[in-house]
């Protein structure tokens, strides 16, 4: 029997870091999470026209029942709910997500995980199994996304270098020079593309027109983007704002301005009183360093177990 969206926020709670639970109270965050089961978790349980849509848009002629999320049992004390994914709604990148887990994961769980989501959804040949863990390493997996976080209270500017600053943006006039800056870093790193990309100008247009775009100059001259959404229930269930987006010229990198520019935004934001988010690779060591160094800290996030088939 699938858990009521309730329940499922009561397990999702459990398992959140504890910074969290110290910034948002757990009656708003039980709040939120059962929202978010109920309109995504339980729905996709239980709703045949989703699931034969999700079907013929990522893999027709499988059966409907196999785009179902999935209540199983995996052990004899630990439950998951499964859910058919792909990233970037791309159909050639499926993998598996499980969360909530009804109790804390453990390393020796993983095999029988394995099992029930390539039972589930062996059909769609998932790479990975995607779960959540405030912890950011746990042995077999590999790292992927983590949300980094604090207080905007916690983040004011100190120690800015001269000549940094931030201007409000009304337009996108400086996106194709963004554009070739995040080109240039996926030829420095090229697992940065796997890690983040460059927001599309109509996303990066709709935060200016919200006024949280930022024109990042040093001394006056352009040297990048800086942009947040308001978000006021996000993955983690925080009232918060999201960073969408930091990227410097290639001329300003290396140059320490990256972990000053989450303190300024911080500040340049109405609600003093919401938290700044946003999700950063494991892998993306620059962006992650900049965002620690700032004051943001780790509070959770997901790892992947690759889903070995014959």
């Amino acid at each position: 029997m699938i858990p009521t969206a309730g329940e499922l926020a009561q397990y999702t709670l459990e398992r959140q870091h504890p910074l969290l639970r110290s910034w948002v109270d757990d009656d708003s965050l039980l709040a939120s999470f059962t929202k978010q089961h109920e309109e995504v978790d339980v729905l996709l349980a239980t709703d045949h026209a989703i699931a034969a849509a999700r079907v013929e848009r990522f893999a027709p002629g499988q059966p409907v029942e196999s785009m179902l999320n999935h209540w199983v049992p995996a052990g004899d004390d630990l439950h998951a709910m499964l859910s058919m994914r792909y990233e970037g709604l791309d159909p050639t990148k499926p993998f598996v997500d499980a969360t909530p887990l009804s109790r804390s994961l453990r390393t020796a769980d993983l095999p029988a995980l394995a099992a029930v989501a390539l039972e589930a959804y062996g059909v769609h040949h998932p790479r990975y199994l995607r779960l959540w863990s405030a912890e950011p390493r746990i042995r077999c997996t590999h790292p992927d996304r983590r949300f980094l976080a604090a207080p905007i209270s916690e983040l004011q500017p100190r120690d800015v270098p001269p000549g940094l600053a931030l201007n409000r943006a009304v337009s996108v006039d400086h996106y194709d020079e963004a554009q070739r800056a995040c080109d240039a870093v996926d030829a420095d790193h090229p697992q940065h593309s796997q890690q983040a990309a460059l927001q599309d100008r109509d996303d990066l247009q709709e935060a200016a027109d919200a006024g949280m775009l930022f024109d990042v100059t040093v001394n006056g001259d352009w040297a990048g983007y800086i942009s947040a959404t308001l978000d006021s229930a996000n993955a983690t269930g925080l009232p918060t704002y999201v960073v969408q987006e930091i990227i410097l010229t290639p001329e300003y990198r290396g140059h320490g301005y990256g972990s000053h520019l989450s303190n300024l935004l911080a500040a340049s934001l109405p609600d003093q009183a919401r938290l700044l988010t946003g999700t950063i690779h494991a892998a993306n060591t620059g962006a992650r360093t900049a965002a620690l160094t700032a004051g943001r800290h780790d509070i959770g996030g997901w790892l992947q177990l690759p889903l070995g088939q014959t």
